[in-house]
Formats: structure tokens, C-alpha cells, sequence
């Protein structure tokens, strides 16, 4: 029997609107993965959050990919700032692939969306939310829910998970692709015409983004 599935918008939204009824502003540490993932959830939570970039995404390969996505990143932020207003501040981590492919090496065979995945979800917000907590954000987040190719699902429970394991930092349930969310986040990708990418971005989905890239350029 299928398990009913979450409404994580609708939970998002009740939180949003607790605190706007606290009138209160705190702090969230946003995990994110690229340009493009961040437009939506930025413009979701700045309103109503003092966000926090983490970029720690080891799992980029190669590192000129790695490199390209983060200065995407910033180059959106710019606009972002221009546009709207908010200053958010982004905390880079070390690039070290070799390190962080030890533990998915296992599962390289797996197809996209399997334990291979799920892993290095749960490797990347696990070490964020580390982070958040020892230096105490109110909350954490990540915007990978924005994405077609990822169940929401899987990374709401993970958070869920990783929220036991924490004392102080609270975790931010979302769905940024609903309620047109995927719509919008398309519309500011092309506004300000940042790269999209053709593959999530491991050395593993390495081969069907070249072969992507082929495919249009012979269009």
C-alpha cells in the first residue's frame, strides 16, 4: 500500500505564517546547490527570513563544474540584491571530491533518484545542518525541493531525521516547486540568463550531461 503523501507546501505555509504573527525575523541557513535552485526559495524566505547561503556541494564534478555553479551563485545574488534588496551573506566550503565520493563509490552503478542520491542528500544537509547548529540558526533548509529530479519527500524526511538529532536548530519542511514555484524559479533563470546545467552535477551523471550537451548543440 502506497504511503499518503506529505503536503510539505501547506506546512511551509502555516510556518510562514506563525511567524509573521510573531513578528519576529529569524535565522535560516540555506543549503544550496546552484544559481538557478536558489532564485524561488530566496525570494520565498527572505521576507520572512535572515538567510544564510551554505554552499558545501563536494559532490560537483569536476571542479570547474564545482567552480562555474558557485560563481553562477554569487552572480545571482547580485541581481538579487539590485533587485530586491536583500544582502545574503554565503558561506563556501572546501572542494574536495575524492573525499566526498568514499562513501557513494558503493552505489556508482545505481541509476539517478536511488540510495546513491539519497546519500549524498543526507551528506550534504547533514553538514549544513551541523553547521546551523553550532552556530545557532533558528532554522535549516535546503532548496533542492525546487527540483523535478528530487523527491520532496525523501528530503523532507531527512530533515525531519536530522532534526531529532539536533537541539537548537529547527528544520524549515518545503516543496519550493509547488504553487509554481518551478514556474517562477524558470522565469528569473532566464531573466538573468544564468547557466542551467544538464546534470545534477556527480562524476557519476558526469557522462549524461556531456551527452546532453551534445544533443543541443546539434540542434
Amino acid at each position: 500500500m502506497e504511503t499518503r503523501k506529505i503536503n510539505y507546501f501547506q506546512i511551509s505555509e502555516k510556518k510562514i505564517q506563525e511567524i509573521e504573527k510573531s513578528n519576529t525575523k529569524p535565522s535560516i541557513l540555506l543549503h544550496v546547490c546552484c544559481g538557478p535552485c536558489s532564485c524561488f526559495p530566496l525570494l520565498y524566505l527572505t521576507p520572512h527570513f535572515d538567510v544564510t547561503i551554505y554552499f558545501n556541494n563536494s559532490n560537483i564534478y569536476p571542479e570547474k563544474e564545482y567552480n562555474r555553479r558557485y560563481e553562477e551563485l554569487i552572480k545571482f545574488l547580485s541581481f538579487f540584491k539590485q533587485d530586491y534588496g536583500y544582502d545574503v551573506k554565503v558561506i563556501k566550503t572546501d572542494y574536495d571530491n575524492d573525499k566526498y565520493n568514499l562513501d557513494l563509490e558503493p552505489y556508482k552503478d545505481e541509476k539517478e533518484g536511488g540510495n546513491r542520491c539519497h546519500l549524498c542528500y543526507e551528506k550534504r544537509m547533514k553538514e549544513a545542518y551541523d553547521f546551523a547548529e553550532e552556530q545557532k540558526f533558528d532554522y535549516f533548509t535546503t532548496v533542492m525541493t525546487i527540483s523535478r529530479q528530487k523527491n520532496s519527500q525523501i528530503l523532507n524526511e531527512i530533515g525531519k531525521k536530522l532534526e531529532k538529532e539536533h537541539q537548537f536548530t529547527k528544520y524549515f519542511y518545503s516543496d519550493f516547486k509547488k504553487n509554481k514555484g518551478i514556474d517562477i524559479a524558470r522565469e528569473m533563470r532566464i531573466h538573468y540568463d544564468l547557466y542551467q546545467q544538464l546534470y545534477c552535477g556527480c562524476k557519476y551523471t558526469y557522462q549524461q550531461g556531456l551527452e546532453k550537451e551534445k544533443e543541443r548543440n546539434n540542434k
